[in-house]
C-alpha cells in the first residue's frame, strides 16, 4: 500500500512562488505516474500536472503551464510541485496522487490509486 503525504502549503501574496512536497512510502514509486490536483471550495478536483515513472512524459493544465513545474526524485521517493506567478485562482487544496502503472504516455483522465490529504496552498490578492 503506497502512503502520500504532502508538505509545503502556505499563504502567499499573489505572485509569489512555493514548492510543495510529496513524500510516498510503500509500493514501487519509480515505476509509478505522480500527479498533483488540486480542489478549491465550491469546485471539482481537477488535474494541476503529472509525471511519468522516468519523468520524459509530463503534462499540465493549461491554466499553469508556463508557471507550474512538476518534478520527481526516485532515489526519495518524492514528488515536487514548483509553482511560481501564483494568482489567487491558484487557491485551493492541493493532492499528491499515484497511479500504480508504469506509463509511457500520460493522459488526461488517468485514473489514480492512492491520495494524500492534501495541503492547502492560500494566495493572497
Amino acid at each position: 500500500q503506497v502512503q502520500l503525504v504532502e508538505s509545503g502549503g502556505a499563504l502567499v501574496q499573489a505572485g509569489g512562488s512555493l514548492r510543495l512536497s510529496c513524500a510516498a512510502s510503500g509500493g514501487t514509486f519509480s515505476s509509478n505516474t505522480m500527479g498533483w490536483f488540486r480542489q478549491a471550495p465550491g469546485k471539482e478536483r481537477e488535474v494541476v500536472a503529472g509525471i511519468n515513472w522516468s519523468g520524459r512524459s509530463r503534462l499540465y493544465a493549461e491554466s499553469v503551464t508556463g508557471r507550474f513545474t512538476i518534478s520527481r526524485d526516485n532515489a526519495k521517493n518524492t514528488v515536487y510541485l514548483l509553482m511560481n506567478s501564483l494568482k489567487p485562482e491558484d487557491s485551493a487544496v492541493y493532492y499528491c496522487a499515484a497511479r500504480v502503472v508504469r506509463d509511457y504516455i500520460l493522459r488526461y483522465g488517468d485514473s489514480y490509486d492512492y491520495w494524500g490529504q492534501g495541503t492547502q496552498v492560500t494566495v493572497s490578492s
